[in-house]
Order: C-alpha cells, then sequence, then structure tokens
C-alpha cells in the first residue's frame, strides 16, 4: 500500500516535474528511475537508504557517471519469457548481487508475485 504510493509520487514527479531540469542528472539512470527500481524492488527501508544516498553524491563534488542499482533479487518473475516480457535485465557482480538494467523493449504487466 505505502510502497505503491510512493511510486505513483515517483510517477507523477517523472511525468511533471522532470521536464523543468530535464538533462541534468548527473548520472545514469537517472535518481528518480533508480528510486522506482528500488522501491519496485526492495523493502522500503532500503529503497529509502539507497535512494538518499544517491541524491547526496548529485552534486558537483562527484563525478557521475552509470550506477545501475545492485539489487539481490528481483520480485516478479515473469510468466513466459520473451524480450517484451521482461522488464528488468540482471548483470552478475562479483559480490553474487546483481546490476539491474531497464529493458527498454518491455510492453506491460506480464508479470505476476512469485
Amino acid at each position: 500500500m505505502i510502497k505503491a504510493f510512493l511510486l505513483k509520487l515517483l510517477w507523477l514527479y517523472q511525468k511533471f516535474f522532470t521536464l523543468i531540469g530535464y538533462g541534468s542528472c548527473r548520472y545514469y539512470p537517472s535518481c528518480s528511475e533508480y528510486a522506482k527500481i528500488h522501491f519496485e524492488n526492495n523493502s522500503i527501508s532500503s529503497a529509502f537508504y539507497h535512494t538518499f544516498t544517491r541524491i547526496l553524491r548529485c552534486n558537483q563534488l562527484f563525478e557521475g557517471g552509470i550506477e545501475y542499482p545492485l539489487l539481490d533479487k528481483l520480485s516478479l518473475k515473469p510468466k513466459k519469457i520473451g524480450i517484451d516480457s521482461i522488464k528488468y535485465w540482471l548483470v552478475p557482480n562479483k559480490k553474487n548481487r546483481f546490476y539491474i538494467i531497464k529493458n527498454f523493449s518491455y510492453k506491460g504487466r506480464m508479470c505476476s508475485t512469485k
């Protein structure tokens, strides 16, 4: 319930407020997309922590660049496997965790929980 509300707030922010400062984020994916991925796939406390630390680093004192979120596992699993049914790609990290990369060919809600 709270997670859905927070994701809706992020959607509103991405839809309306990022138009003002478009292209000003120092990182890829943008801080709001980074937060969205964490809120979709982690606990609320973990998502807040990672989002907060990312926003603190998004300034002129840090270099910026590409920083994909690190996750232990995905909460959504596709019912059928296909390029259009996979929302995120997992790239293994050396610490038995995964970088998560958004699939831009994803077509919608073809996933179930568990």
